[in-house]
């Protein structure tokens, strides 16, 4: 089929012919680029291609055969088999042993099962094929090590706007005619690609066929005519794992304009609000924590707002939630006092606490010296006794240093005067 017939979808008739020609990935394919740098020594490594749909990956594993004239070969994880590798495998031993190499590309590569995957090594190993995987998954969590051992990650970026323009440049050049959008629907056209280059042609492509003569599209009709694409987001691996994570990391930034966008992306993704409840708690008393008390409860009350009202009003909840934690004044000390915490009971587990703090409801136990000795703090001189509650054999610590920010500021002079009061009386070193 002629490589400009109008009935191949806009798509295929505008992939690149050269690497050149690739579009948002210039940190692989540009001057300096790894890729570039690869094809100067004139021959190629196994790689696993790494990012989301519509990215180039296909087009840039063909174009690589292409330029150190490697057989191409390309099959797909999801339709194939153990007897469909051996088949490959087979044939490009036959090529090999008259002098031609050959690239292997495996669409979706972590589809296949860990004994599948297995059965590249071997191949890879002697040079039978150069893999070039492609994953939308993250690799480190589903190839084998031994497989990513032989295999070099380059990441393929989703398309930022500039990239995503130049796309919708070509698609007006290929068909002669600018897209029926005004201004603000152009700009709503890329945002539904998501960062998708096959998903903007494929929509430019629907465009100009709802298009009457002479009609111009504006924001509101587009969404009208054009289905509107969910963003690329699986609440079970990457896109879910990203989200939250900038999420969390706007609140600890103390960013809440940023922290209120990330929200509202999983939300319309899909995401489970109960879920994003639970973790707005877990921000609360992980990164604010004592800086200010009120954060955990309000987190809390938000998580429970939301079970009580459900979708859409609970969301103002979360929202409410979010972006009191993100103004909120920070600290991680107890967060910190509990793993350092942590760490001391698992190695002095075996430590039995001292036994004037333990009570002594028997003559035996009173006799064996339990109790003896406990001062009652609240008869103490400001409430405060001094004692040790460490195990007798154990050396004081100090877990919790409050910051100078929140309420920790008063809860440190707080800890500071009992500490004076302690060595002044003796009770401690």
């Amino acid at each position: 089929m002629p490589a400009d017939d109008p009935s191949r979808p806009l798509a295929d008739r505008l992939r690149p012919r050269t690497l050149a020609e690739v579009v948002g990935q210039e940190h692989l394919t540009g001057e300096g680029g790894v890729l570039s740098r690869m094809l100067a020594t004139g021959s190629l490594g196994s790689m696993i291609f790494w990012g989301p749909p519509g990215t180039g990956k296909t087009t840039v594993a063909r174009l690589l055969a292409n330029e150190v004239d490697y057989a191409f070969e390309q099959i797909s994880a999801i339709f194939s088999g153990v007897a469909d590798l051996k088949k490959v495998f087979e044939a490009a031993r036959l090529r090999r042993s008259n002098g031609r190499r050959t690239l292997l590309f495996v669409d979706e590569i972590h589809r296949f099962n860990r004994a599948q995957q297995d059965s590249f090594l071997p191949v890879m190993e002697d040079g039978t094929v150069v893999l070039v995987g492609a994953t939308t998954e993250n690799p480190s969590f589903e190839l084998n090590a031994a497989l990513l051992s032989r295999a070099r990650v380059l990441t393929f970026r989703p398309h930022g706007s500039d990239s995503l323009v130049k796309l919708l440049a070509r698609a007006e050049a290929a068909e002669g005619r600018p897209l029926p959008l005004d201004e603000e629907a152009r700009a709503v056209l890329l945002r539904m690609a998501d960062g998708d280059g096959r998903a903007i042609l494929t929509l430019a492509e629907e465009t100009w066929r709802a298009g009457r003569a002479g009609e111009i599209f504006d924001a509101a009709s587009l969404q009208d005519i054009v289905q509107r694409r969910a963003p690329v987001y699986d609440k079970g691996q990457d896109g879910h794992y990203n989200l939250i994570s900038a999420l969390h990391k706007s609140v600890r930034g103390s960013d809440p304009d940023a922290a209120l966008y990330w929200l509202c992306r999983m939300l319309d993704a899909g995401e489970d609000p109960l879920y994003l409840g639970r973790r707005l708690v877990r921000m609360a008393a992980e990164d604010i924590g004592l800086a200010d008390p009120r954060a955990l409860g309000i987190a809390l009350a938000a998580k429970d707002a939301y079970d009580y009202l459900g979708s859409p009003e609970g969301e103002l909840a979360l929202a409410e939630a979010t972006v009191y934690l993100a103004s909120a004044p920070k600290s991680n000390a107890v967060y910190l006092a509990y793993k350092a915490a942590m760490r001391a009971a698992k190695e002095h587990g075996s430590l039995l606490p001292p036994k004037h703090i333990l009570n002594a409801p028997t003559t035996l136990m009173r006799s064996e010296g339990y109790g003896a000795g406990y001062a009652y703090d609240h008869d103490a001189p400001d409430a405060f006794s001094g004692q040790s509650y460490f195990p007798d054999d154990m050396e004081r610590p100090v877990f919790y240093r409050p910051t100078e920010r929140g309420a920790e500021v008063s809860i440190g002079e707080r800890l500071q005067h009992w500490a004076n009061l302690r060595e002044r009386r003796g009770l401690e070193s």
